[in-house]
């Protein structure tokens, strides 16, 4: 797809959908940083909104501090528990709504999500003559809203770009013998600059997560 500087990109991120992606795919965290700068690629950056989720412990307040410390705007909402037990935390009509009223000062809207609930959001953009971008994880990420889109970047081609920090630990685990050289040269870059990165990393609840990875895997196909 033709980009040129004149653009006017937005930039709307599925945060959950990357956190579990990445944490599923490869226990590592994500450099939110990154794909919002690859995102833009050196066009006009409109807003860049991040859709997250707050706790009453505030656990992820550093998080939320450092997307807005790289420009990320945060766009808030609390977990919600039902009285069956169950806790939700859904932006998926949020961040469809903001890209709708943005529009009139879009040319380009970049989606990062893998998620092919947002195909009718693709659809309905491109009617009113814009751009969609979509930048995902390609295992976790719908075909078909692949297949919509004008532009696709699957974070998954350039681990060193867009995953920070060592494996996330969860249980202990065990190298094995075969894992190769390529795999351990990886790791090893991407360890640099921890104590700066660590922030980019989101706590959920549990329960909350159980749901998203069923979500997730739901996805893969």
């Amino acid at each position: 797809m033709f980009k040129h500087k004149d653009q006017r990109v937005g930039v709307f991120i599925d945060t959950q959908n990357m956190y579990y992606s990445a944490r599923n795919l490869f226990k590592r965290k994500v450099n939110f940083k990154n794909i919002v700068e690859d995102g833009v690629a050196g066009r006009k950056l409109i807003r860049a909104i991040a859709y997250v989720v707050s706790t009453e412990g505030g656990e992820n307040n550093a998080f939320f501090e450092a997307l807005e410390n790289a420009g990320i705007e945060t766009r808030k909402k609390p977990l919600m528990e039902y009285p069956s037990g169950q806790k939700k935390a859904d932006w998926d009509v949020g961040l469809a709504i903001d890209v709708v009223q943005a529009l009139d000062t879009l040319d380009v809207v970049v989606i990062v999500s893998g998620d092919g609930d947002f195909q009718p959001l693709v659809n309905y953009v491109q009617s009113r003559g814009r751009m969609v971008e979509l930048m995902a994880f390609d295992k976790t990420t719908s075909g078909k809203l692949i297949e919509m889109v004008h532009d696709y970047t699957d974070l998954s081609a350039n681990q060193r770009r867009y995953l920070i920090g060592p494996k996330l630990t969860t249980h202990v685990e065990k190298k094995l013998p075969q894992e190769d050289s390529t795999h351990e040269e990886v790791e090893e870059g991407e360890n640099e600059d921890q104590d700066a990165t660590d922030s980019f990393f989101m706590k959920l609840d549990e329960s909350v997560s159980d749901q998203e990875e069923s979500r997730t895997r739901r996805l893969e196909f």
